[in-house]
C-alpha cells in the first residue's frame, strides 16, 4: 500500500513553473473528432495516480454514450494546461482550483475553466497527544508546512477547525503573519512539508499532507482529528477550455466521474488517501 501512496507525493507538489501559453493556433485537436467506429473521441490529459486510474474506470460508461475516451498521461503540471489551451486536449484532470487560478494569473493567454470537482487528497490535523481538536490547551504547539502553497492550505484548515481566525480576504495565500485571532496562543512551528510527520512526538498537533501522512501509517479518514472535506478549495477538478463546460461530451464525462461506481472505486482503492468530493 505504501508504494501506491508514494506515487501520490509527486502529484501533490505545488510546482508553479512559469512558461508562456501557446498561441491560439489549433494543433491536432481532439474537439469534435471521431474514431473509425464513429464514436466521438474525447482526449483527456491526466497524471498517472490517481487521475488516469480513475478515468480508466469510466471508459465503458462513456463507450455506451458513443464516446471513446482517450487518456493522455503527463508527468508534469504545466504541459496538461498548455495542451488543453492549444486544443490538443478536450479536458484535463490533475489539478485543484487554486493551482489553476495561479496558473492562469501567470499565463494570461490561457482560457481554461473549472468544469467540476471530483475528489480531494485531503490535508489533515493529526496528534499523538490529544484525541479531539478541542483538547488543545493554551500555548499548545502546532507544526505546519513552511512552503507558501501548503502553509496557506494548513492555516485555512486550522481556521475551519476553529483553532484560529485569519485576516479577511487572505484565503489560500495566508501566512502565519495573517493570523488575526489566536485565542489559545498557539505556537506555530514552520517545517518542510515532508518533515512535518516527524514532529508529531514533539508538538501537540501537526497539519500534514495526505501523501506524507500515509508514509507514517496515518490514514486521513481514520486518524485525523480534523480533515478537509468536499467544501475545500483544494478539490481536484476537471478543467476545460472556456465555453466548453456545456459540451455534451464534457457533461457525459463529468456525469460518469460522479457515479457511484467511481465513488466505490476511490474509496476501496485509495483507503482514505483520496476521497470523493461529490
Amino acid at each position: 500500500m505504501k508504494k501506491a501512496f508514494a506515487l501520490l507525493a509527486a502529484l501533490m507538489a505545488a510546482c508553479l513553473v512559469l512558461t508562456g501559453c501557446g498561441g491560439d493556433q489549433a494543433k491536432s485537436s481532439g474537439s469534435g473528432a471521431s474514431s473509425s467506429s464513429g464514436a466521438k473521441v474525447l482526449k483527456v490529459g491526466a497524471t498517472a495516480v490517481p487521475h488516469a486510474e480513475i478515468l480508466e474506470i469510466i471508459k465503458p460508461a462513456l463507450q455506451k454514450e458513443g464516446i471513446e475516451l482517450n487518456i493522455i498521461e503527463f508527468s508534469d503540471y504545466v504541459q496538461p494546461n498548455l495542451a488543453l489551451n492549444d486544443k490538443e486536449l478536450d479536458a484535463n484532470f490533475f489539478q485543484h482550483a487554486p493551482y489553476l487560478e495561479n496558473f492562469i494569473s501567470e499565463h494570461k493567454d490561457c482560457k481554461i475553466a473549472n468544469a467540476a470537482g471530483i475528489h480531494i487528497e485531503p490535508m489533515g490535523i493529526y496528534s499523538r497527544k490529544i484525541k479531539d481538536i478541542k483538547e488543545l490547551k493554551d500555548g499548545a504547539s502546532i507544526a505546519v508546512p513552511n512552503d507558501p502553497t501548503n502553509e496557506g492550505r494548513a492555516l485555512l484548515l486550522l481556521e475551519k477547525a476553529g483553532v484560529l481566525k485569519l485576516k479577511a480576504g487572505v484565503a489560500e495565500k495566508a501566512t502565519i503573519q495573517d493570523i488575526a485571532e489566536n485565542p489559545k496562543n498557539i505556537k506555530f512551528q514552520e517545517v518542510e512539508a515532508a518533515q512535518v510527520p516527524r514532529t508529531l512526538e514533539d508538538v501537540d498537533a501537526a497539519v500534514i499532507n495526505t501523501n506524507y501522512a500515509m508514509q507514517v501509517d496515518l490514514v486521513p479518514t481514520k486518524d485525523a482529528l480534523f480533515i478537509e472535506d468536499s467544501t475545500s478549495p483544494y478539490v481536484n477538478i476537471i478543467a476545460v477550455r472556456q465555453g466548453d463546460e456545456k459540451r455534451p461530451e464534457i457533461e457525459a464525462l463529468i456525469k460518469a466521474l460522479k457515479s457511484d461506481k467511481v465513488k466505490e472505486f476511490i474509496t476501496e482503492k485509495y483507503k482514505g488517501a483520496v476521497v470523493p468530493a461529490f
